[in-house]
C-alpha cells in the first residue's frame, strides 16, 4: 500500500471533506440531530457519501507533489 502523491493536499478534496462531514453528523447528539426536519435528518449521511463518491470522480486540479 502507497499513498498518493499528494497526500498533504488531502484535507482540501470534496471526498475526504464529504466523508468528515459524514463523520460529525453521525457523531452529534440525537437531540441536535431531532433539529432537522423528520424526512432530511436520515436522508444527511446519505447525502454527504454520495457527495464523497463524486468528489472522486471530479477533477479538483492537477496533482502536486
Amino acid at each position: 500500500m502507497r499513498l498518493v502523491p499528494n497526500w498533504k493536499s488531502a484535507w482540501k478534496w470534496l471526498s475526504v471533506q464529504m466523508i468528515a462531514l459524514a463523520t460529525i453528523w453521525e457523531s452529534l447528539p440525537p437531540d441536535a440531530i431531532a433539529a432537522i426536519p423528520d424526512p432530511w435528518a436520515g436522508r444527511v449521511t446519505l447525502i454527504l457519501l454520495i457527495g464523497a463518491g463524486l468528489g472522486r470522480m471530479i477533477d479538483q486540479g492537477t496533482a502536486q507533489a
